[in-house]
């Protein structure tokens, strides 16, 4: 019984309970919908000042910044070359299984779905992007939720305030504050994640569950299969080269993946994830800029779908893409697949707005792909969270910022040896001018 006051066995057991009302009473489940839309609604409300908190309450902090400037270089390499991989991963099996070849799906009509995120997403070019980035202004960016406008502002101000106001600023005290306030407030979100998760699976299952079409059933299973050979293949073994037992990783992040598997979202992740990764060694200046840059950057689980699912349309229409296609496609998903939200859905946009400036495929094939979205983006989402819990371990121990004292304690497991550094760590990360304080989560 005392088991059942743990929060991930009261998902664990909310997403069984889905499972059978959405096989059993398909109406009622997809009436459990608004459950799981009201919890993400509220834990997204959360994202936009938890990052700016956080990543200025570090950045007050910091002495030397160029530690900052070569985080931030280190950063962007680490997500484009482990991205890149997913990109490949993805690429090779959609290409040696070839999971629509045969279905012959040329002459497939636009569904209005697919037309509408087409028509959402629009072209793609690379000055809109970057000056999308920006902010029309400091409350914009927080009203939209945009992650990385918020984490652009965050940046500005943490080092204005590094540069004008001491430790012991009323300002940087006033922060201190506000940040326990938010995660306060988080605490008292997270006692409904059960409620979410029930009714986002129960919609999903009872959407879906027993009309899936047969001939993408090939589709899901190399899409899956591209996953877990990306999460225990690359992930894997990144984690193994920087001294950290993955299942340990897995294990420490536990609920947060039940959420994601529930919901479909990366970001009902996000909150916790930042404290849990604090909490197991990681300096504060780099869990609040890795994990929320993460959020935009390194979408490991969105780069495999969108290779995955631009092969199968190629496949399935009948098209000819050749591999050097192929490989000039990658180049450009080296891009969509960045930036945007982490919700459901989320990675469908992204490609149809490759698509709409490729050209190269039918549009059409969109629609092929949306009634098994919801299936694939639990994947995509689980996959990016993984992947973004690695990529912060990765860093700070690359920037030798990591406590193994606090990793062992929190987690009964020691680090190993990093074959990313040669120095060892210290109980006291170098980044940062203070000790991690231990929170409940």
């Amino acid at each position: 019984m005392k088991h059942l006051k743990k929060l991930h066995v009261q998902v664990l057991v909310a997403l069984v309970a889905a499972v059978l009302l959405g096989l059993l009473a398909p109406t009622w489940a997809i009436a459990m919908k608004p459950l799981g839309q009201a919890f993400i609604a509220l834990l997204k409300m959360m994202l936009a000042p938890i990052v700016f908190f956080t990543l200025v309450h570090g950045l007050a902090h910091v002495k030397d910044m160029r530690k900052l400037g070569r985080l931030g270089m280190k950063s962007l390499l680490y997500f484009e070359v482990v991205s890149t991989l997913g990109m490949v991963v993805g690429l090779v099996l959609v290409n040696l299984i070839q999971p629509g070849a045969g279905l012959h799906a040329g002459n497939l009509n636009e569904s209005a779905e697919a037309i509408k995120a087409t028509a959402s997403a629009g072209s793609i070019s690379v000055i809109d992007y970057l000056l999308g980035l920006i902010p029309h202004t400091l409350v914009d960016a927080f009203a939209k939720g945009d992650i990385i406008q918020v984490l652009i502002i965050s940046m500005l101000a943490g080092l204005a305030i590094n540069r004008v106001a001491g430790p012991d600023s009323l300002i940087v005290k006033g922060i201190e504050e506000a940040q326990s306030v938010l995660f306060k407030m988080l605490g008292f979100i997270m006692k409904l994640a059960p409620l979410g998760a029930f009714g986002a699976m129960a919609a999903a299952v009872g959407s879906y569950g027993g009309a899936t079409l047969l001939y993408l059933l090939k589709l899901i299973a190399v899409y899956y299969a591209a996953s877990l050979f990306f999460v225990f293949g690359v992930l894997g073994t990144i984690s193994w080269s920087i001294g950290l037992p993955f299942w340990t990783v897995l294990k420490v992040i536990r609920e947060e993946v039940l959420l994601v598997l529930g919901t479909a979202s990366g970001e009902v992740a996000f909150p916790r994830l930042l404290e849990k990764l604090k909490r197991t060694g990681c300096d504060e200046v780099v869990v609040g800029f890795v994990l929320p840059a993460g959020y935009s950057f390194n979408l490991d689980g969105t780069s495999i779908y969108m290779a995955v699912a631009i092969g199968f349309i190629a496949q399935a229409t009948d098209t000819p893409f050749s591999i050097w296609q192929q490989i000039g496609l990658l180049a450009i998903l080296s891009l969509t697949s960045k930036g945007g939200t982490t919700v459901a859905g989320g990675a469908f946009i992204k490609l149809a707005a490759t698509l709409q400036s490729v050209q190269s495929l039918p549009l059409g094939g969109l629609g092929l792909l949306f009634g098994i979205d919801r299936m694939m983006a639990t994947a995509t989402a689980l996959v990016n969270i993984v992947g973004n819990t690695i990529a912060v371990y990765a860093i700070a121990r690359w920037e030798g910022a990591f406590d193994v004292d606090a990793f062992k304690r929190e987690t009964g497991r020691s680090a190993g040896k990093c074959l990313l550094r040669a120095p060892s760590e210290t109980a006291v990360p170098p980044c940062a001018d203070r000790q991690l304080h231990s929170q409940n989560l």
